[in-house]
């Protein structure tokens, strides 16, 4: 993949334009306040009553209803999550979009999954920050930026790639790199990440790795610090030098156990596990038993999140975290729900 940057941005594919956000949550709020700090024209979309009018306000950012909004706009951004994107475009966005409107995304699963059918002649673009909106806007602030994924599905216009580059550039992408991809690509390869590494993978991992130490009468309190506070730790070294050299800055013993035990944990049967989950990502399996499971109104969602919500680290955690003042206060909140992702979890719509 080559990166491009601002330089090969043009900003006047925006200039005339009105872009509405769909959305006011994490990623919807930094969207909205970068692309206006780049001097573009940006609507908040929200629905009658929500509490994110407030936020729109006191961010200085002017805000409609979605249906007036969408019927104003030349581009609209649906930053809403991938589970209420249907009900959404069917009943506030089809019948308002301009012709030749801009339909843009921040994940592909509506498309790639077709719960959305935009009409042909909608021009349709992706553009996916690789971190949660608070990273987006603070990057952006501090004059950097947030590295961006752009790829264009309807380009009945002929300069939709052009739009989707001059967007990416304006909430700060080009400042970090913005790459060129699919829908499907992105959308297969991020739910993949979510559900066999960086979500489900680590958590089952953790939470193992804790059940074994205290079954073995080790202290709660011991096997928490040693399965999940150390990991960020890791991570970070991981994120800033990657996987060699993490190694390079944790003792020749962990080293030694990394290259000799890790293997006996994550085992070639893991990866046939991890490849199952990729087909069912690939044949639509999961992404059918997703939206089922919204349409049902997520009895078994609720179920998860109550039972691991129980589950003794928790407690041990929120008791550790606690004791910790420095913890405290540089305590991240929960992220509002968006559009797909991992960057951002939590619960605000629009």
């Amino acid at each position: 993949m080559n990166a491009l940057y601002d330089r090969d941005a043009n900003p006047s594919k925006l200039e005339g334009k009105t872009i509405a956000i769909i959305g006011y949550g994490s990623q919807g709020r930094a969207h909205a306040r970068n692309l206006r700090d780049s001097g573009h024209h940006v609507i908040a979309a929200l629905r009658d009553g929500s509490p994110s009018r407030g936020a729109a306000a006191e961010d200085g950012v002017p805000y409609d209803s979605i249906e007036h909004a969408v019927a104003r706009a030349d581009i609209v951004m649906i930053l809403a999550p991938d589970e209420e994107q249907p009900a959404i475009f069917m009943r506030s966005i089809a019948p308002h979009l301009k012709d030749g409107a801009y339909l843009a995304f921040a994940h592909g699963f509506a498309i790639h999954f077709g719960t959305i059918v935009p009409p042909p002649n909608v021009n349709i673009f992706m553009c996916a920050p690789k971190g949660p909106g608070r990273l987006v806007r603070s990057e952006y602030e501090a004059g950097r930026g947030v590295p961006c994924l752009i790829c264009v599905q309807q380009d009945p216009a002929g300069d939709t790639r052009d739009v989707a580059l001059a967007y990416a550039s304006a909430i700060g992408g080009g400042r970090a790199g913005i790459l060129e991809t699919t829908f499907k690509e992105e959308c297969e390869t991020d739910l993949f990440g979510e559900q066999a590494v960086l979500c489900g993978g680590l958590s089952a991992m953790v939470q193992a790795g804790f059940e074994t130490l205290t079954e073995a009468g080790y202290a709660p309190e011991m096997a928490y610090f040693e399965v999940l506070h150390e990991v960020k730790l890791i991570v970070d070294l991981m994120y800033e030098r990657g996987i060699e050299g993490m190694r390079d800055s944790i003792s020749n013993t962990a080293k030694y156990g990394d290259y000799t035990r890790g293997p006996r944990v994550i085992t070639p049967e893991t990866k046939v596990a991890m490849k199952q989950i990729l087909t069912e990502i690939q044949n639509g399996t999961f992404a059918q038993q997703w939206v089922a499971e919204h349409a049902a109104g997520k009895p078994a969602f609720v179920e998860y999140r109550k039972k691991h919500a129980a589950h003794p680290i928790e407690d041990v955690g929120r008791k550790l975290r606690g004791l910790m003042p420095w913890m405290r206060a540089n305590q991240t909140k929960p992220e509002p729900v968006e559009a797909g992702g991992t960057a951002d979890h939590g619960f605000r719509m629009m």
